[in-house]
């Protein structure tokens, strides 16, 4: 372990100790890229149905931290909250007034797990599939079928 120097003590006096990848933890709301199990942004969470692949990586990861952006008002936060308290998952409402960061909220855990897709593209139907279209056929193409 190497020795501070008086300088490098005095600054950490003033500014506090010295933050490990300062820009990714604001943009990850306080935790790192590499402990990230899955995140949304802000306008995922603000959408009214929950992402069911927030819920089951919640139900797999009982150990996990839920950070929501604090800059998000609180009644689209809460279905999120009432999960996490669902599965006794910690959770923290982080709001940063100097940086307005993209993500609303992250599931991770307390060390690195480097999973490689994080964020979810858009929101899975509850349903397997949808139910099949049926096409009614118009009178014109009743009517040009029969010149065929």
């Amino acid at each position: 372990m190497s020795k501070q120097t008086v300088d490098e003590i005095l600054q950490q006096g003033i500014q506090g100790p010295k933050e490990i990848k300062p820009e990714e933890r604001r943009r990850f709301l306080g935790t790192l890229r590499e402990r990230i199990i899955i995140a949304l942004n802000k306008n995922q969470v603000i959408e009214r149905e929950i992402y069911p692949q927030v819920e089951k990586s919640m139900k797999e990861n009982l150990a996990a931290h839920l950070f929501l952006n604090g800059n998000i008002k609180y009644e689209k936060l809460s279905k999120y909250v009432k999960l996490a308290k669902k599965y006794k998952i910690e959770h923290t409402i982080v709001t940063n007034k100097e940086f307005d960061t993209e993500i609303g909220l992250v599931l991770a855990m307390d060390h690195a797990i480097d999973k490689e897709e994080i964020f979810i593209l858009k929101n899975e139907p509850k349903t397997s599939a949808p139910p099949p279209r049926i096409e009614k056929a118009s009178f014109f193409s009743k009517l040009f079928k029969g010149f065929k």
